[in-house]
């Protein structure tokens, strides 16, 4: 009795081997019958193709109307959503043109991002730096403050500060950090002292970024703290970033001329590093997500983050690691990083 009811259930359950190459050997005869497998779904190659021009040659779609470059670089990762849907169509279809198509944006998506996949932080770094778009309307300025300093951070830099709660930012920082500097909406706080802190000129008419010297046990470190213009997408105008662009080749010209051989710019760039209106800025620094980061590093909207565009970057510095910290009362991620000097 039990051997019979061992055989009626082996049977029941599990498909016998010969069964199922049966069943692979009529699929495959089926797929070599049909004909239209490869005319099939020309329109969806055709739609993979596009995807991986658009993302393979992004830096040459025109910024001239509405600064359509731009705006496609600022969520050039997100192109990888398109994926699979084709992949399903293709599937749905039976069409073997479309899959095979669907190889290149692939190809092409995994050479430019599959790099920021992988956990690339490692361990050692002689100073840790974070820097935060507290948001000009935060209900919480004391929450924030005290959220930020306790990432462990030797220097933090923030952005968006409203006179009227600088003092607050100051009050709830001062224990950690002794020495700070603040000029216009910008602000520095660090463990080091600072000198020759001053304003940069980024071309706004109000002061939005300074830099200042700090003396590290390491030596000497000049840290950038900048708030670029914030950018658009309007459908009369599209990609309003004009300002913004105009900005960061004032940003990256100060940087340029910079003394100190060690830099580090932190801030909100209101852009990625596929930007190429940061050119100026980007060509001569390195990101610390793209170099020792653990994925993307998105860091807005803070509700949903789609685009990093806080970053902390370098110049004669080696990133050792990067991420983001938990969420404020602020629209923005605060980030961090820490740096080999």
């Amino acid at each position: 009795m039990v051997q019979a009811y061992g055989a009626d259930t082996d049977n029941g359950s599990e498909e016998q081997p010969g069964a199922r190459d049966s069943r692979l050997r009529s699929l495959g005869r089926r797929l070599r019958n049909d004909r239209g497998i490869w005319r099939r779904g020309i329109l969806l190659a055709l739609c993979s193709v596009l995807l991986t021009l658009v993302m393979g040659v992004h830096a040459q779609i025109p910024n001239r109307v509405g600064n359509l470059g731009s705006l496609v670089e600022t969520f050039l990762p997100w192109f990888a959503l398109f994926i699979p849907v084709l992949l399903v169509l293709a599937l749905v279809r039976r069409s073997a043109t479309a899959l095979v198509a669907l190889l290149l944006p692939v190809v092409v998506w995994l050479n430019m991002f599959g790099g920021l996949i992988t956990d690339k932080s490692g361990s050692g770094g002689d100073l840790t730096v974070a820097t935060h778009n507290v948001n000009a309307d935060n209900p919480d300025p004391d929450g924030t403050a005290q959220q930020v300093a306790g990432s462990g951070a030797d220097v933090v830099a923030l952005q968006e500060l409203p006179g009227r709660q600088v003092s607050r930012y100051e009050k709830s920082l001062a224990d950690r950090y002794p020495y700070h500097a603040v000029q216009g909406t910008v602000g520095l706080w660090s463990k080091y002292p600072l000198a020759d802190t001053k304003p940069v000129d980024i071309k706004m008419g109000w002061t939005r970024a300074m830099r200042s010297t700090v003396a590290t046990p390491e030596g000497e470190v000049a840290v950038y703290v900048a708030h670029l213009p914030s950018v658009r997408v309007k459908m009369h105008a599209g990609f309003t970033a004009n300002q913004r662009d105009d900005s960061a080749d004032a940003l990256g010209e100060a940087i340029a001329h910079e003394r100190v051989e060690r830099v580090v710019l932190l801030g909100d760039l209101n852009g990625t590093m596929n930007d190429r209106s940061l050119n100026a800025v980007t060509a001569q620094m390195r990101s610390t997500q793209g170099a020792a980061g653990d994925g993307f590093g998105f860091s807005w909207p803070a509700s949903f983050p789609m685009a990093r565009i806080d970053q902390i970057m370098v110049k004669g510095v080696e990133p050792k690691a990067s991420w983001t910290l938990a969420a404020t009362d602020s629209d923005h991620l605060p980030i961090a990083a820490r740096v080999e000097l």
